[in-house]
């Protein structure tokens, strides 16, 4: 890691990326805090696919009653934890 201030970056910012390409990770600090990091996108690992939609259809049916109140018992819990 290459830790580097606002004002340096602001000067030179091409050899920067530069310095980012080849694999270094850069910390930007200001007023000797660091405040942000900046890598390199790992190219090597693949992205995530999103999973398919429907994936689990039919292993969970919705009861008929999903909607209708709770029964008082569970609200008075609510209410008087």
């Amino acid at each position: 890691m290459i830790s580097l201030n606002i004002d340096d970056i602001q000067k030179n910012w091409s050899g920067f990326i530069k310095l980012i390409e080849e694999g270094n990770t850069l910390i930007i600090t200001q007023a000797d805090r660091p405040i942000a990091e900046i890598k390199p996108i790992s190219t090597s690992t693949p992205q995530k696919k999103r999973r398919p939609i429907g994936l689990c259809e039919g292993e969970f049916i919705v009861p008929d009653d999903f909607n209708d109140p709770l029964p008082e018992e569970i609200i008075d819990l609510f209410d008087n934890p």
